[in-house]
């Protein structure tokens, strides 16, 4: 069985993204939807696949994705935003080809959540890690790596080395034995995830791959973001994973030739 986390905060596109999950999926499958210290203003589906947890304040992204696993049941989790549609049988294509020590994502195309359609803009199967500079520090980022996407093209299964954590799939061994949980400790509550989550696995001999036999849409960035720091001050938090992982991360680059 595959367990679907989905950390919510007032997004009214929850649903809609439930209803994708639900009908493009062709095994076993249960849905987490975690409410984030909120509760919808529409009617909640109601579906024996579906069970939503409140947490009783806004603790923030990374608390909710924790206490989803938590909860979750099957051999196999995926984690994935409140805004995204998803292509048919995504569910059995990402689990049987996932392997022990993989996290495992898949071509990412934008979503239009007004239209409820894909937009006209180019898909993404590979990023490459980098540290980019933000307002008052630096920070890891992923960005689209289109000459290593042509290059391997034809490589349908293929490592990569950043994603951008709107959707993944890793077997629940892998998250118990090297993930453990997400860390709010320096973090913060909200970003660096897919990061930290790529550190640690690749520090455990894993990989990271993506699967371009599947695919989903993820809301287009120009559309405005519900599940956000509002006024805190984040940057301290970036400059946590930036101080903890950069000196890891400089030997890796060698290892992609970069």
């Amino acid at each position: 069985m595959l367990s679907v986390v989905i950390p919510s905060y007032k997004d009214p596109l929850l649903f809609k993204t439930i209803e994708s999950l639900l009908s493009n999926a062709e095994g076993e499958i249960e849905i987490i939807a975690v409410l984030d210290g909120y509760w919808p203003e529409v009617p909640i589906i109601q579906d024996d696949r579906v069970r939503y947890v409140h947490l009783g304040g806004n603790r923030g992204m990374r608390d909710a994705i924790n206490a989803g696993v938590a909860l979750s049941r099957g051999e196999f989790i995926m984690r994935t935003d409140e805004h995204c549609i998803f292509g048919q049988g995504f569910d059995r294509i990402m689990t049987q080809s996932c392997q022990p020590n993989w996290i495992m994502t898949a071509r990412r195309y934008s979503l239009d959540p007004v239209k409820w359609q894909l937009m006209d803009v180019p898909f993404v199967d590979y990023e490459k890690l980098c540290i980019q500079t933000a307002k008052y520090t630096r920070k890891f980022t992923g960005i689209p790596w289109r000459e290593r996407q042509e290059e391997r093209k034809d490589i349908m299964v293929d490592e990569t080395m950043a994603m951008q954590g709107s959707c993944w799939v890793m077997p629940r061994t892998w998250w118990d034995k090297v993930i453990g949980e997400l860390q709010t400790e320096g973090y913060g509550p909200m970003y660096q995830d897919s990061h930290e989550m790529v550190f640690k696995t690749w520090k455990a001999e894993g990989k990271l791959m993506v699967n371009k036999n599947t695919w989903f849409a993820h809301k287009h960035v120009k559309f405005p973001r519900t599940h956000s720091y509002g006024n805190t001050d984040f940057y301290p938090h970036l400059k946590y994973a930036h101080d903890l992982w950069r000196p890891y991360y400089e030997e890796i680059k060698k290892d992609w030739g970069l």
